[in-house]
Formats: C-alpha cells, sequence, structure tokens
C-alpha cells in the first residue's frame, strides 16, 4: 500500500480548498425547483463524502430529486446547521462521534435538533502512515508517534497501535473510550503525542509515524504513506461506518430514505471501491 496512486488525491486537496461555515443556507427537501424536482440539500466534507455524493448525483434525478451538495472543510458547522434545518441531511461523520455530538448539546430523544442516523454508508480505516519509515517493523526506541486528539478517534489510534503490538492498553477499555492514560505497557518508550486529526498529515515530515482518518489522508495528498490500516472485520470497521445523518423528525421523509437507497446502491458501491481503494469501503 505504501506507493498507492495518488492522481484522485490531488485533485481532491484541490477542491478541498473551499468550505463553508454555518451560515450557509440550504433549501428544504420540500421545496421544488424549477423544473418541478424536489431539492435535498446535505452537508459534507470535501472528500471522500462531497465527491460520493456528486456521483449520486445522477442516480438521484433519476428518481426525481435535485441533490445539492454543500461542502465544508471541516468538521464543527455541520451538525449545528443540520440540528437548525439549514441542511436537509449530512455526511461526514461516525455514529460514536453523532451521540458525542448530541450529549455536548443536549439534545435527547424528541428534543428539537435531536440527530439521528438514516443509514451507514462506508467505512474510512484508521491507518499508519510514515514519510520516514517503509514498514511499521521499523519502529525504534523513543519514536515519536501522533494521533488524533478527538475522543473517538484517539481510542481508535491506540487500538491500532496495540494492534501493530507497540503497546499494551488496561483490559477494561474499548475502542471508544481508551485514552493515552490506559496504556499499561510501552516497551520501546514510544513518544505518544495527541494533536488535532485535521493536523496530522502536516506533522509527517517531522515525526516517525501518525495515524491519521481516510479523509485526510486524501484531502493532504499523502495516501502513498500508508503503511497499514485496521483491519476490516475490526471492532472499529463495525463501530465507525460513516453515516447519512437527520434530525429525528425527518429521519422517515421519502426523499431521505431515497437519499439512503442512491448511496448504498450497487453503482455508488462501486464508485467507491473503484475510486477510494483503501481509504473507503463501502458498508454492508
Amino acid at each position: 500500500m505504501k506507493k498507492l496512486n495518488t492522481l484522485l488525491a490531488a485533485a481532491v486537496l484541490s477542491a478541498g480548498l473551499v468550505g463553508c461555515s454555518n451560515s450557509d443556507t440550504a433549501t428544504s427537501s420540500s421545496t421544488a425547483s424549477a423544473s418541478g424536482e424536489k431539492t435535498v440539500t446535505v452537508g459534507a466534507t470535501t472528500s471522500p463524502h462531497g465527491v460520493i455524493l456528486e456521483e449520486a448525483k445522477a442516480l438521484m434525478a433519476e428518481k426525481g430529486y435535485t441533490l445539492e451538495v454543500v461542502e465544508f472543510s471541516d468538521y464543527p458547522n455541520i451538525n449545528p446547521s443540520t440540528s437548525d434545518g439549514s441542511l436537509d441531511a449530512n455526511y461526514f461523520q461516525h455514529f460514536p462521534y453523532l451521540e458525542s455530538y448530541n450529549a455536548d448539546h443536549n439534545y435527547t430523544e424528541g428534543v428539537e435538533g435531536y440527530l439521528v442516523s438514516a443509514g451507514a454508508i462506508h467505512y474510512e480505516p484508521l491507518g499508519i502512515y510514515s514519510q520516514k519509515h517503509e514498514s511499521v517493523d521499523e519502529i525504534a526506541d523513543g519514536a515519536q508517534i501522533a494521533i488524533p486528539n478527538d475522543a473517538t478517534n484517539e481510542a481508535r489510534a491506540l487500538f491500532l497501535l496495540e494492534a501493530q503490538g507497540w503497546i499494551t492498553l488496561a483490559d477494561d477499555v474499548d475502542i471508544a473510550t481508551a485514552t493515552i492514560h490506559d496504556i499499561t505497557e510501552n516497551p520501546k518508550n514510544l513518544d505518544i503525542v495527541e494533536i488535532a486529526a485535521d493536523q496530522v498529515a502536516s506533522k509527517l515530515p517531522d515525526i516517525d509515524y501518525g495515524v491519521l482518518n481516510g479523509n485526510y489522508a486524501l484531502t493532504s495528498n499523502v495516501t502513498e504513506d500508508l503503511l497499514v490500516t485496521e483491519a476490516a472485520d475490526s471492532e472499529a470497521a463495525k463501530t465507525y461506518q460513516n453515516i447519512i445523518a437527520v434530525r429525528e423528525d425527518r429521519k422517515d421523509d421519502e426523499a431521505i430514505k431515497t437519499l439512503v437507497e442512491v448511496l448504498k446502491s450497487d453503482e455508488i458501491k462501486k464508485f467507491i471501491n473503484d475510486e477510494f481503494g483503501a481509504f473507503a469501503v463501502p458498508a454492508e
């Protein structure tokens, strides 16, 4: 996987320079366009989510819907824009992140703004990347490793490090809650540095290894630096599938059901496999 073709990633990086903020307004799916089609407005990060949605536009049109994609350069504003109704849905996150958002904003079942999953679309394996080493077997005493500092991705990163035999975690932690304080054995005295997930790629020239989300690897043009990923049959693969998120009161809308149906279609699954390879895997 060390020398994967990066032409797609380079194109995606160029597209990723354009982002949107919470002030972006969206058209309700109940509003008809001039052609008579209904519009579904979905917020997404640039890649792979925005790219997948662009591919889905033609299939949505065949079913009578205009799919409008509002791209954001980073996560924070997307869920709030869905909670307040500016967006009909969003596509950028896994379920544990959604649960954390709801909890942080005191959204519970039945409360306006509460977000739910309408369906899982794909999974982005977390990977170990390096611009200094050709293999994870080259790990040396005192090596510096950067991992994401947000709760869910930090836990995943630590489990990935444990899978390499680099560290040992306490028996009573799980893949959603582990922190560096749960490391019970660190035989190589690794220097594990917690930084923002979107900053790990930029640190690769200065560190030994970095743990990256697939979407950041794509938009940062570092796909050729991938060494290993989470196993396809791992607990992470089951837990961290990326979803379509909607307000609870919208989950049964025909437009949302159609969107999920299209994104889970054989045509879109093939597109995800062909375009993203190891960096995005269709959900079952």
